[in-house]
């Protein structure tokens, strides 16, 4: 069910002050002036509240809403929009963002807030609805919208000329979870902890079932992580450290069976309690979450350290509410091992990220990943890629025959070393392969300055709704900066001409 955007009631909105002296400032009051432009001339702004609006109408069923409860909504949508690329761009924290709008007129006007009556800020709890506003496709279809009218319609971006798709340079990259380093027996801890802190909460509520205080639980197990530490300095420690994890496992079954039985009582009378059903099922999937994995973690870690067997990657446990996480060897100094999940980037000469793709399993070969981002590039644009530019794990036999094939230089990096010598004589190759090196700074530029290090969205698909924001944001910001080149160099033609016409 489709529904058509009402027209916005015009409000009256005080004037910015005239701030001077401060040079951050007024880049960032330029950017943001920029961004309010390029959402309302590309239309990216209507397409996101027509894509709010649309999904709003289909959730509510056959009701139809009031006028007012409509342009509420529209409104909310508008405000979702701005306040994720405002919060992106200055990478804070919910709580954090919110008082800054609350003190920031420039921020209040790039979020529409800014009414003469009363200014309402956002709190923490709707930023944090916010940001999930429309799910991860509906995002990453979004993002391809602003590359599609970057290429079809540049002046309605501020641009002179097209997105340039002379040559695509393709990179993968490890986007690492918020997890502390995955060691078998501080997984264990970690149950024990939150399986008891949940448990103490429930019997402040008044649901209790015989067991000792859960502070001496937590006291034993963070004891014997101690012990588990000093273990490995002393001589026999392999045996000292099969004797501590055998009294971590029985400890962490006494606590399996306290938690389960309280998770039982609440989920039977949580009438009983303060708490509403909602606030129940808080603490209900909290404990839920744990029970299911503690299975696998005692098997690793009894697989591990008492059996002394290794482990598959593909079978490991990296973290009790991390799931989704995977172990990446990356071979890197400094960074031989990573835990996240890999992040396939593709760019285009001018730095604009032109496709992206998170993978929640283990990502397939490097090589085997080429073509399929190709194709979405040239799906989105509808245009084909000039060359493609790669490292060498991308290379292989049956992507340079499709590369030729489809009239597409292929500018990928050859793993044979003598290939790659005789390649290097060609001055366009070799260009190329210098530029690539810039890949690596545009994965750290999106990384560390529109993600966050380390990127502390909770769960597999909420970091893939942070990531989709972090690359619109990166490629508005990356476009206002490309139109004010564009437009200084027309500027500079124009005086040139002028002086010649003289």
């Amino acid at each position: 069910m489709t529904c058509d955007i009402l027209p916005f009631p015009q409000e009256l909105r005080p004037r910015l002050p005239t701030i001077v002296g401060n040079v951050d400032y007024l880049t960032l009051e330029r950017r943001l002036k920029q961004f309010d432009e390029l959402l309302i001339q590309s239309g990216l702004e209507t397409e996101f509240v027509q894509r709010s609006l649309d999904r709003w109408m289909a959730a509510g069923g056959e009701t139809t809403p009031s006028v007012t409860e409509q342009l509420r909504f529209q409104q909310s949508s508008r405000q979702a929009l701005r306040c994720n690329l405002l919060r992106t761009l200055l990478q804070k924290d919910l709580r954090g963002f919110s008082r800054e709008l609350a003190g920031s007129p420039l921020y209040q006007w790039f979020c529409a807030i800014d009414v003469l009556e009363t200014v309402q800020v956002p709190s923490k709890s709707q930023l944090q609805r916010f940001a999930h506003w429309l799910p991860e496709e509906e995002m990453a279809a979004f993002c391809q919208s602003l590359i599609r009218t970057a290429v079809h319609q540049p002046e309605r971006l501020r641009l002179t000329r097209a997105l340039d798709l002379e040559e695509y340079f393709l990179d993968s990259t490890c986007l690492k979870a918020n997890i502390h380093f995955p060691v078998d027996w501080v997984l264990l801890r970690d149950a024990v902890r939150t399986l008891m802190k949940a448990t103490l909460r429930i019997r402040e509520q008044g649901l209790k079932e015989r067991m000792e205080p859960p502070e001496e639980f937590l006291t034993r197990i963070n004891r014997l992580a101690i012990q588990m530490t000093q273990a490995g300095r002393r001589s026999g420690s392999a045996r000292e450290r099969k004797r501590v994890l055998r009294e971590i496992k029985r400890l962490v079954g006494v606590v399996k069976s306290h938690a389960g039985r309280h998770r039982q009582l609440l989920d039977q009378h949580w009438t009983r309690t303060e708490w509403s059903r909602a606030e129940a099922e808080v603490v209900l999937r909290r404990l839920d979450g744990v029970l299911e994995l503690l299975p696998r973690a005692l098997k690793q870690a009894h697989e591990r350290i008492i059996g002394e067997r290794p482990v598959d990657n593909a079978d490991k446990l990296l973290s009790l509410y991390e799931p989704e996480v995977r172990v990446i060897v990356r071979g890197k100094a400094g960074a031989e091992v990573e835990f996240g999940n890999t992040l396939l980037i593709g760019e285009n000469r001018q730095g604009v990220i032109l496709d992206f793709e998170l993978f929640q399993q283990t990502a397939p070969a490097d090589n085997r990943l080429l073509l399929e981002s190709l194709l979405r590039v040239e799906g989105v644009s509808g245009r084909k890629v000039g060359a493609v530019v790669t490292d060498r794990g991308f290379a292989s036999a049956a992507n340079s025959r499709t590369l030729d094939e489809s009239d597409t230089q292929d500018a990928t990096c050859p793993r044979q070393p003598a290939r790659l010598r005789e390649r290097m004589t060609d001055a366009d190759f070799a260009r190329r392969q210098r530029r690539r090196a810039q890949t690596e700074g545009r994965i750290g530029i999106l990384k560390n300055g529109f993600l966050g290090r380390p990127l502390r969205a909770k769960g597999f698909e909420h970091r893939a709704l942070a990531l989709c924001w972090g690359v619109l944001t990166h490629n508005l910001w990356k476009i206002a900066r490309i139109g004010e080149e564009q437009q200084a160099e027309l500027e500079a033609t124009r005086r040139r001409r002028r002086r010649r016409a003289a």
